[in-house]
């Protein structure tokens, strides 16, 4: 039954080794003397192959999958000569207004970056122009809902906007001379959400990781040790990160802290406790993953102005999602603790755990498919099937209780080799995939 397990958790998580896929496009806008330009960089392939973007975190998961790779192995050339195709439709999907009008674009570049890996979206760039109407002092954008989420920043001006546009919703009033920008205290508590989600739901290399710290001892002064390195490190090279001081290729990046989550996993296998010099590896890996989360904010673009209030506002975030991770996973196991120190009877554990089992895998059932976190490009399986998992390794550990170790045995070593599955899985798709 353990390797049944396993392998469900590990089946799991590994379909989402390309989770980051569908990227965000990132816009950038421009208006000097009422001439309006924007420019684009976002994934065209799925955008020639008519994809529907919204919701999918990968898309591997649509119908036009091979489609899409095939786009992806097109010379650059070829690839923007379809573009040029569909010059005229591109162009009227984007919707921007000012002064009660709707501003006429036109498609000016098409650059599609060099033909890649066919598994992984590449860059290009489209370019707009358009005239505004005399007298606007301000503008919306409106961004296909199909297309997936885009990154709105202002250009050229003291105060710019930035902004999250998905689902066709038109952003919020911009003003065109600046001053759309966020005070301090309005920036802090704004991007305090962005790090929160970049952990939970969106950053799953990260959650599998903290959940790598968490599953090497129940002991709360082990986790303490190991979350506060963690962060430490984090903050440092996030600040560095986003500050432009450290710059480090994701292709680099991202190996490293697929084989970071490996090694505390393996470590949870090996050794029942908190060794001394653990604390200062997970500080190294610490710092990596801090790189991961400062990618992000270049990507999505802090406020110039506010910068500083942004980045802490960020971090807070991240601070939080990590301890929403470690507080839904010590909810799921607490019982089995209670029960391995026989502070409950066997038999509230297996009632406990059969229940929140059952609960977890009517759950996944019922929203599969349902739409259910889309706006974050994620999907409540993805999260419900693992818990459904761990809950039944605790009633293995809640039935086992006269066996020594009981919850180390049945709970922490498992979830730990199946982290380290799939945090294999991770860098061998990342290096040669």
């Amino acid at each position: 039954m353990l390797r049944a397990l396993l392998t469900s958790l590990f089946c799991t998580f590994a379909g989402l080794a390309a989770a980051h896929e569908v990227r965000p496009a990132i816009a950038d806008l421009t208006v000097t003397e009422g001439r309006l330009e924007l420019s684009v960089t976002l994934n065209a392939e799925a955008l020639v192959a008519g994809a529907d973007l919204e919701g999918v975190e990968d898309t591997n998961a649509l119908d036009l999958s091979d489609e899409i790779d095939a786009l992806r192995a097109l010379p650059p050339e070829a690839l923007a000569a379809r573009l040029s195709e569909m010059r005229a439709t591109v162009t009227e999907r984007i919707g921007i207004e000012a002064g009660g009008k709707t501003v006429a674009l036109s498609m000016t570049e098409i650059s599609p970056g060099p033909v890649g890996n066919p598994e992984l979206p590449r860059d290009t760039v489209l370019a707009f122009e358009g005239t505004l109407p005399a007298g606007a002092d301000s503008l919306t954008v409106t961004w296909p809902a199909d297309w997936g989420t885009v990154v709105l920043r202002q250009q050229g001006v003291e105060e710019p906007y930035t902004g999250y546009l998905s689902g066709g919703t038109p952003s919020e009033p911009i003003a065109i001379g600046g001053g759309g920008a966020d005070s301090a205290g309005e920036a802090f508590l704004g991007y305090i959400p962005v790090g929160f989600e970049h952990i939970l739901p969106m950053g799953l290399d990260h959650i599998l990781f903290v959940l790598g710290l968490f599953f090497l001892s129940a002991r709360l002064g082990a986790l303490l040790w190991q979350v506060s390195a963690f962060t430490l490190a984090h903050t440092v090279t996030l600040a560095l990160g986003g500050l432009g001081y450290v710059n480090v290729p994701g292709y680099i990046v991202e190996p490293i802290i697929a084989a970071s989550i490996v090694f505390v996993a393996v470590e949870n296998i090996t050794s029942s406790g908190l060794s001394r010099w653990r604390p200062f590896v997970v500080f190294g890996f610490g710092l990596l993953h801090g790189l991961g989360f400062a990618s992000v904010l270049v990507e999505f673009g802090l406020p110039q102005d506010q910068f500083i209030p942004a980045l802490i506002g960020f971090n807070v975030g991240v601070e939080l999602g990590q301890l929403a991770v470690i507080a839904i996973a010590f909810a799921v196991v607490f019982v089995a603790l209670r029960v391995d120190a026989l502070d409950y009877s066997e038999r509230t554990g297996q009632v406990f755990y059969a229940v929140i089992a059952l609960i977890f895998v009517v759950l996944t059932v019922l929203l599969r498919g349902s739409g259910m976190l889309s706006e974050f490009d994620v999907s409540a399986p993805i999260f419900l099937i693992p818990l459904a998992g761990l809950s039944l390794l605790c009633f293995l550990s809640a039935s086992n209780v006269d066996k020594l170790e009981a919850y180390r045995t049945f709970v922490a070593v498992p979830a730990s080799a199946a982290i380290a599955l799939v945090g294999a899985y991770w860098f061998v798709e990342r290096v040669f995939l």
